[in-house]
């Protein structure tokens, strides 16, 4: 037998998908679900707490819960770089670019094996699907290495990682690193997620053909939107007949 929580999470996934309750509509309180369900008030925030975790359900703080449609998926393409939508070039995620010149300090400084204090450009990147954060990227290049006609907004991340590549030598090596784990508060709050939701967090480090790295990029995809992709090409010995 399903649990009530199951109970609750189930009707109010059914109230979505058909329209019950519209996309972008705030749910009625807490107080009137729990007692709409004749559950506890921790029961129903524990069946919120699942459709959040499958992207039905936002909270956001001081306003309430509200209903969305499941988010579009984007697949990050190991190697290549690039984050694909689901969908049509003409329906892209929106991307608004905030720079900033910073100095080096911790991380930053073994990611890009430069002296502490080093000047670098922080070129935050955050997505959006209609009026929702959708992933999060920061991008991180020496300064003398930074364009300096970024636009401020976007329609693809393409057009931005286009701009970086300008003024960069080709790139020789690329190491990505792939975790699942929790949101920071920071992050759980600028992409309005839930806590208990995971996220794909990927370290990227690029370097030229002298063995200098020219970006590092730190992303972060929502697990209830994003998949990551990689494909491995396997050397074949070709041997002539004269060997």
């Amino acid at each position: 037998m399903p649990s009530r929580r199951h109970v609750v999470a189930d009707d109010i996934r059914d109230k979505i998908s058909t329209g019950q309750f519209k996309a972008d509509e705030c749910l009625p309180s807490e107080a009137q679900l729990a007692s709409r369900y004749a559950v506890s008030t921790a029961t129903l925030r524990s069946a919120l707490a699942v459709l959040q975790g499958e992207g039905l359900v936002e909270k956001i703080h001081g306003k309430g819960n509200f209903a969305r449609y499941p988010r579009r998926r984007v697949m990050y393409v190991g190697g290549a770089c690039t984050l694909r939508t689901e969908s049509s070039p003409e329906s892209a995620l929106r991307v608004s670019v905030q720079t900033t010149n910073l100095q080096a300090r911790g991380q930053l400084t073994s990611l890009l094996r430069v002296p502490e204090s080093s000047p670098l450009t922080e070129f935050l990147c955050l997505s959006h699907e209609g009026e929702s954060p959708h992933s999060l990227a920061r991008l991180y290049v020496p300064r003398d290495l930074s364009p300096t006609d970024v636009p401020t907004e976007s329609h693809c991340c393409k057009s931005i990682e286009a701009k970086l590549a300008e003024l960069r030598p080709p790139l020789a090596e690329v190491r990505e690193r792939v975790s699942a784990r929790p949101p920071t508060p920071e992050e759980a709050a600028t992409l309005r997620i839930s806590s208990t939701l995971s996220v794909l967090a990927i370290t990227r480090v690029a370097a030229d053909r002298t063995g200098r790295v020219v970006e590092a990029a730190l992303l972060v995809l929502p697990s209830d939107r994003a998949d990551a992709f990689f494909t491995t090409h396997h050397m074949t010995d070709e041997r002539t007949s004269g060997e």
